[in-house]
């Protein structure tokens, strides 16, 4: 819907946390909770699109701005009270299983991961492309005054494009949790990286999206090979001026 929300990656974070009580209370496989946590945070998405960015939408991006940073303060002081700031780890029944590929071993968990990865992403393609909803929010994304004028409820498109970015990040947030220990403040630097690979990628594309990404991660972890942790956000940003400079609109143009 092309609305700037910095905040997206204390969705994301807000996701891992769900996943987090949820796993604790029950005792449920946490893939399993990874769906129920996605349906509570995309309601959440929806209740911020609702009653956040739906009043101010229209009057600048600025104002976009503005209300995405106090989001994120508010999402992360809200989820510190809550359940403190210790660091945190999901458990899933397959952490101490690898596949030994010969060069490389790898988790489980990384391959379910790859593998959650393109399922939704497959899916996501078919239901923006093949779906009358999924045109319906392509071309709300493209004009929403044409969208509007042709029947479309563009009040209840962006609700659900919030809801369904929202139930992604959830996704991403209970992926990230398994494999990685994490905090309150986690989802600030997946944050910035995400916006990252929205330039790089072009806006709206999911196509941009996955090349961007797997450009990005290439480029940082041969970064991090030869010249160590410290340049790994350095070269996203390296990255990001570059594409600025050479192809603004990013590598792919989006819908």
């Amino acid at each position: 819907m092309k609305v700037v929300n910095f905040a997206h990656g204390e969705v994301m974070m807000l996701g891992a946390f769900a996943t987090y009580v949820i796993w604790t209370s029950t005792g449920l496989n946490p893939y399993f909770v990874m769906f129920i946590s996605m349906i509570l945070i995309g309601c959440f998405g929806i209740i911020i699109e609702r009653f956040g960015f739906r009043r101010v939408m229209g009057t600048g991006k600025l104002n976009e701005i503005f209300l995405s940073l106090g989001l994120i303060y508010v999402i992360q002081n809200g989820v510190v009270i809550l359940w403190s700031d210790d660091i945190k780890k999901i458990e899933s029944p397959f952490c101490s299983n690898t596949l030994d590929l010969g060069i490389l071993n790898i988790t489980y968990d990384w391959l379910i991961a790859i593998g959650f990865t393109v399922l939704i992403l497959i899916c996501l393609h078919i239901f923006l492309t093949g779906t009358d909803t999924g045109r319906a929010l392509r071309a709300t994304s493209q004009n929403h005054e044409a969208a509007m004028l042709m029947g479309i409820n563009v009040n209840r498109i962006y609700m659900l494009s919030f809801g369904i970015g929202a139930a992604l990040a959830a996704a991403a947030g209970t992926v990230y949790g398994i494999l990685s220990p994490f905090t309150p403040y986690m989802g600030t630097i997946p944050g910035i990286m995400a916006f990252t690979v929205i330039i790089i990628g072009g806006l709206g594309s999911i196509p941009g999206a996955i090349v961007g990404g797997l450009l990005l991660g290439i480029v940082q972890n041969f970064t991090v090979f030869f010249y160590g942790g410290a340049w790994k956000e350095a070269v996203a940003f390296i990255m990001l001026i570059i594409v600025l400079i050479i192809r603004p609109t990013g590598l792919f143009k989006g819908d």
